[in-house]
């Protein structure tokens, strides 16, 4: 049955993908969003990774400072709530790209950027102090894994907030073309997995670092 006797018969489109070709080749919304899954799991192996290392170096402590004594737990629920509220600001500026709204798209993309800039200013302040105090990476294996660990996470942050960045410039070049949707797709599963992985790394690191 030829694409166009299947859309007559069928005139909600229940049983087919308008945007696949008569071939049954999927459109380039999927073949992209499944790369990009590819690539994010990949990036979260390499996560795995950075706490596996944590996990057994947290106790080389090296006669040093322990996570107990280090963590200003006020200031990283902070960080959190920024990145979390990032998280929702950057939902509404994906639904503001599919029903092509640009005010609203870029005052979204605008609060997700202070947001993660916040986050990023908090963590270098934070990071930053533990060096003037003497507790840098080179101190002990315990802050090798932790500075790894959050390094790797707030540079992720940064690369995400210039990407944002340049998509706003985009779609105020381009506007709401098909492939400017499938970046700002792309962009959006990017930014969720760093939360995610934040809720894990402040749970694992800061909340049961600060107890034991």
């Amino acid at each position: 049955m030829s694409l166009a006797a299947a859309t007559a018969d069928d005139p909600n489109a229940l049983g087919h993908q308008p945007d696949a070709d008569a071939g049954g080749v999927a459109n380039q919304r999927i073949i992209v969003g499944y790369g990009f899954w590819i690539f994010l799991v990949s990036d979260i192996v390499m996560f795995a990774a950075f706490f596996a290392a944590y996990a057994v170096l947290s106790d080389a402590t090296a006669g040093g400072p322990a996570g107990r004594q280090l963590f200003d737990l006020k200031t990283t629920a902070i960080e959190t709530a920024c990145l979390l509220l990032s998280s929702f600001t950057c939902g509404l500026a994906t639904i503001a790209a599919h029903v092509e709204r640009r005010g609203w798209f870029q005052a979204a993309m605008a609060a997700t950027f202070v947001l993660g800039a916040t986050f990023i200013g908090l963590e270098v302040h934070e990071l930053a102090g533990l060096v003037a105090g003497g507790n840098g990476p080179q101190r002990s294996g315990f802050l090798s894994a932790f500075f790894a660990l959050v390094g790797c996470h707030g540079l992720h942050v940064t690369l995400g907030l210039l990407w944002l960045s340049t998509m706003m410039a985009q779609v105020v070049a381009k506007g709401f073309r098909d492939d400017i949707l499938r970046r700002i797709l792309c962009f959006s599963l990017f930014w969720h997995a760093l939360d995610i992985i934040w809720v894990a790394l402040f749970t694992v690191v800061y909340l049961i670092g600060s107890i034991t």
